[in-house]
C-alpha cells in the first residue's frame, strides 16, 4: 500500500510532539510494509548519525518531498490575516508568505501538484496545518483522505478558539473519509465541539520507541549531577511553555513543596510564549534560585534530563495524548499526569491529578520524593507497560483504518 502523507514538521526540526509522533508512526508503518511519501512544507536537512534521510530520494521505503516555504515554526509566526480564506488562495500582498495562514494555503496549492506527480493509494494528513494540503490532494486525484488529529484548537485555546483554525479543522473532518484521533479524549472533543459522527472517527493511541534511546550514552548523564550528589531532588516539566501545557502549575506547587523539602530543584525543559512570565513569577515568589530553565532540549539531552529527575509532571489543561510521560518512563522516571489527557486512558502505573488541583499535585510530588518504595514501584511497573504502548501497535491500528478506506 502506498500512502501520501502530509505533515508540518519532522525531527530534528520540530517544535513539539507532532513531529515526534509523525516520525514514530512513519517508521512503524514502514516496518509493516507500508510505502510512504512524506511531504513537508519546506526543505530542511533532516538527518543525523543514526537516521538516514534525504529529500526526494527513496530510503527504506520512505520518500521525503519538499514543498518550498519560508516558515520555520507554527508557534513563531502571527495568525493575523483573515482575508486569505476569503480570497480562497494566497494573498498576493504577502510576498514572502510569512503569515501562518498564507503558509498553510501555499502548502495546499503546492500539495496538489505533488499529488498529481505521485503514485499512491490514499492520503494521510496530520493536524490542521496539513489538512488543506490533504484536501487539495484529494480534490485533484479522488483518492481517499484520512485526517489525523493530534490536537484541536480547543486544546490549545480553551473556549476561545481561533475561528480560522477551527474552520480548517472542521473542513478537514468533513472532507475526510476517516478521522484518526489520538485518544478517546480527543474523539469526544471532535464529536461534541465539531458535530462529527462518532462512527467516522477511529482511535489509535500514540506510542514510544525504546530503540531510539541510547541508554549507554544517557547513563553518562552529568546534567545536574552535582546537585543530585549534594542531596537535591529534581522535579521535571518538559514540554512547550504555553497555556495548554499549564507550566505555571509547577511553580504554584513548588512554593509548598519547598516547605517539605527545601532541597528541591524545579527544572523546565522547553520553550514557549510563557517563558518570560514564568521567570518573573519565580522571582516574585522568591524561589528563582530553585528553578532552572533548560530551554528546548532534544535527543540524548532530553533523555539525560529524564534520567536525572526524581519525578516528571505533566499537568496539562487539555492533552490529546502526551508522549512525554512515556519517554520519562523509558528512562525509569515516574510520572504524574493530568486526568485531562489521552495518555491516562492507557497508562495505569502513574499518579493522576486534575490540572487545577494544586494541593493534590503537591501531595503526590511530595509522596514520590519522600517514599522511595512508591517511586520505585511507579518507575518499574510503568516501564514494564511500555511494550504494550508501542508505535508498532499504533501502526497496526492505523493499517486497519487504511484498509477500510481503500
Amino acid at each position: 500500500m502506498k500512502v501520501l502523507m502530509f505533515g508540518w514538521e519532522f525531527p530534528p526540526y520540530n517544535s513539539g510532539g507532532l513531529g515526534v509522533a509523525c516520525q514514530g508512526l512513519a517508521y512503524a508503518l514502514l516496518k509493516r510494509g507500508i510505502d510512504i511519501t512524506f511531504v513537508l512544507p519546506r526543505k530542511v536537512l533532516i538527518g543525523d548519525n543514526t537516521i538516514p534521510f534525504a529529500f526526494a530520494d527513496k530510503i527504506g521505503g520512505l520518500t521525503i518531498k519538499e514543498i518550498k516555504s519560508k516558515i520555520t515554526s507554527p508557534y513563531l509566526t502571527s495568525m493575523s490575516s483573515s482575508k486569505t480564506l476569503e480570497y480562497g488562495g494566497v494573498d498576493p500582498s504577502y510576498n514572502y508568505y510569512y503569515d501562518l495562514l498564507n503558509e498553510v494555503l501555499l502548502y495546499a496549492r503546492n500539495a496538489a501538484k505533488v499529488a498529481l506527480q505521485s503514485e499512491f493509494d490514499l492520503i494521510h494528513a496530520h493536524d490542521w496545518l496539513s489538512f488543506k494540503a490533504g484536501i487539495a490532494a484529494k480534490e485533484v486525484t479522488g483518492k481517499p483522505l484520512i485526517a489525523h488529529i493530534h490536537a484541536t484548537e480547543y486544546d490549545r485555546s480553551g473556549d476561545n478558539p481561533n475561528p480560522l483554525i477551527r474552520a480548517i479543522e472542521l473542513e478537514g473532518f468533513l472532507k475526510a473519509d476517516k478521522i484518526i484521533a489520538v485518544s478517546n479524549f480527543t474523539k469526544q472533543i471532535v464529536v461534541e465541539r465539531y458535530g462529527i459522527d462518532p462512527a467516522k472517527i477511529e482511535v489509535a493511541h500514540n506510542g514510544v520507541d525504546l530503540a531510539e534511546i541510547d541508554y549507554d550514552e544517557v547513563a553518562k548523564a552529568n546534567i545536574l549531577r552535582a546537585s543530585k550528589d549534594a542531596g537535591y531532588s529534581i522535579v521535571l516539566f518538559l514540554g512547550r511553555l504555553t497555556y495548554q501545557k499549564n507550566p505555571e502549575m509547577m511553580l504554584r506547587a513548588a512554593k509548598e513543596i519547598l516547605k517539605y523539602n527545601p532541597k528541591t530543584l524545579f527544572v523546565y525543559g522547553g520553550s514557549g510564549d510563557m517563558e518570560q512570565q514564568l521567570m518573573h513569577m519565580a522571582a516574585e515568589m522568591g524561589i528563582s534560585d530553585k528553578v532552572i530553565f533548560a530551554g528546548f532540549v532534544r535527543g540524548n539531552d532530553k533523555h539525560k534530563l529524564f534520567r536525572i529527575a526524581d519525578v516528571f509532571i505533566m499537568p496539562s489543561i487539555s492533552e490529546p495524548f502526551g508522549i512525554v510521560p512515556l519517554e520519562s518512563l523509558a528512562n525509569h522516571t515516574p510520572v504524574i499526569i493530568s486526568k485531562q489527557s489521552g495518555i491516562s486512558e492507557v497508562l495505569r502505573n502513574s499518579l493522576q491529578v486534575d490540572f487545577w488541583d494544586v494541593d493534590e499535585i503537591v501531595n503526590k510530588i511530595v509522596s514520590v520524593l519522600k517514599y522511595s518504595s512508591l517511586k520505585n514501584d511507579l518507575s518499574e511497573n510503568g516501564y514494564n507497560e511500555l511494550p504494550n504502548i508501542s508505535w508498532d501497535k499504533t501502526a497496526s491500528e492505523i493499517i486497519d483504518v487504511y484498509n477500510k478506506v481503500v
